[in-house]
């Protein structure tokens, strides 16, 4: 008998850091890679948020904190909230975890009874679906068609629920797609959400300040106040503000849901890394110029990749509002073969055969529980990502 616990088996290890391990392996052994694979900015941290961390040592703050993190920080967060998006938290509403994936964990372990049902719109980040199935619930996935804009509709939210739901998982801009709602995009979501009062809804936020050409993102209790008090509306440093390997994530939420969270944190991690609590209290009250001059770059770079890649035999890839991902479709490719007589017959085929020919990591659409399509992410230097595109036309040319 096995001394791994059952429940283990419900989920997979996450196949984008799979690839991208698989990426810097292939780089080890000599191979040229580049690596299109990885969610993270590929700029530094800036350096008054690194000064911080620094300042946060040399005068002794290495100690435990509350386990929802510092007062001045939760207080940032709730600032940060009024700011960005005009919602009202008090900071005993917020909640520090160690990255945003544990605020998604403490949400769904915190609530969820075997059987709930948790929506998520596909395509939709790899993780939902395992973390909703570790927390004893069920992923209910709904496609959202790409002449939709990748966005899920109010009937499709609608036909989704059922007496078993219990929460709506909503990211945006979303990780893979780049999808992102503005408020005439929520509006008939909060207006199907209003008729069903038992539903909770997790709003992850993540990309938020990564919007182009003027688009203004919205998030639910924005839109409607009514649905505040079962919101959990997430965010963190990790993306607008390069702190990936930080890992500060938080939430606003009623006092009762944060209350609930903090006592699983408190049983599982505790507080979050009291170095990384003060350069994320610096990221959120000090500068905020850097985000702009980011957010044109990956714009430019978005720009970039979309053309090249809808010159790509077989490949159609559309202009997403947000993050700094694009999902192209290579349904032009199924059924060929590559140069070495490899059949393309799914996504995932043709990702790896592109890593194996051409060196380029990509991640298959089916990891985000929407095959036929593929990820890449133009978070990495214009040069890569040129001659990785060039690589990626090269490779669909090759098809047969």
């Amino acid at each position: 008998m096995s001394f791994i616990a059952d429940r283990l088996n419900k989920v997979s290890p996450s196949q984008t850091i799979a690839i991208t391990a698989k990426a810097q392996a292939l780089k080890a052994e000599g191979r040229d890679v580049i690596s299109l694979s990885a969610g993270e900015p590929d700029f530094d941290t800036p350096e008054n948020i690194r000064a911080a961390a620094i300042r946060a040592i040399e005068t002794g703050q290495t100690r435990y904190t509350a386990v929802p993190g510092t007062h001045a920080l939760r207080a940032a967060v709730a600032e940060r909230f009024r700011l960005d998006s005009g919602l009202d938290y008090t900071p005993e509403e917020i909640i520090v975890s160690t990255g945003g994936k544990q605020v998604i964990y403490n949400a769904m372990v915190a609530t969820l009874n075997p059987g709930d049902e948790v929506i998520i719109p596909a395509p939709g980040w790899v993780s939902y679906p395992d973390i909703v199935a570790l927390a004893d619930g069920k992923p209910v996935i709904v496609p959202c068609q790409e002449k939709n804009g990748f966005k899920l509709t109010a009937e499709e939210l609608e036909a989704a629920i059922t007496p078993k739901t219990k929460w709506f998982i909503l990211n945006s801009p979303c990780n893979p797609s780049g999808a992102a709602y503005a408020a005439e995009d929520l509006r008939p979501l909060c207006d199907v959400l209003l008729r069903h009062p038992n539903v909770w809804v997790l709003t992850d936020d993540i990309y938020d300040k990564l919007v182009y050409d003027g688009f203004k993102p919205a998030t639910v209790v924005q839109v409607e106040p009514k649905l505040r008090n079962r919101t959990v509306t997430m965010n963190g440093v990790s993306k607008a503000y390069a702190m990936t390997g930080w890992r500060i994530g938080f939430s606003g939420a009623p006092l009762e849901m944060t209350r609930a969270m903090n006592k699983l944190q408190g049983q599982s991690t505790s507080n979050p890394c009291s170095i990384a609590q003060a350069a994320a209290l610096e990221a959120l009250t000090g500068p905020q110029d850097f985000i702009e001059g980011m957010r044109e770059t990956y714009r430019e770079r978005r720009d970039l990749v979309v053309s090249m890649l809808n010159q790509a035999a077989g490949l159609t890839c559309s202009r997403p509002e947000g993050a700094f991902y694009v999902f192209p479709s290579m349904s032009g490719c199924i059924g060929k073969r590559t140069e070495s007589g490899k059949l393309i017959d799914t996504d995932e085929a043709f990702v790896t055969a592109l890593l194996d020919e051409e060196g380029v990591a990509a991640v298959h659409g089916s990891a985000f529980m929407y095959p036929g399509y593929f990820r890449v992410s133009y978070a990495t230097d214009t040069e890569s990502l040129r001659d990785a595109c060039e690589r990626i036309q090269r490779f669909c040319a090759g098809l047969r």
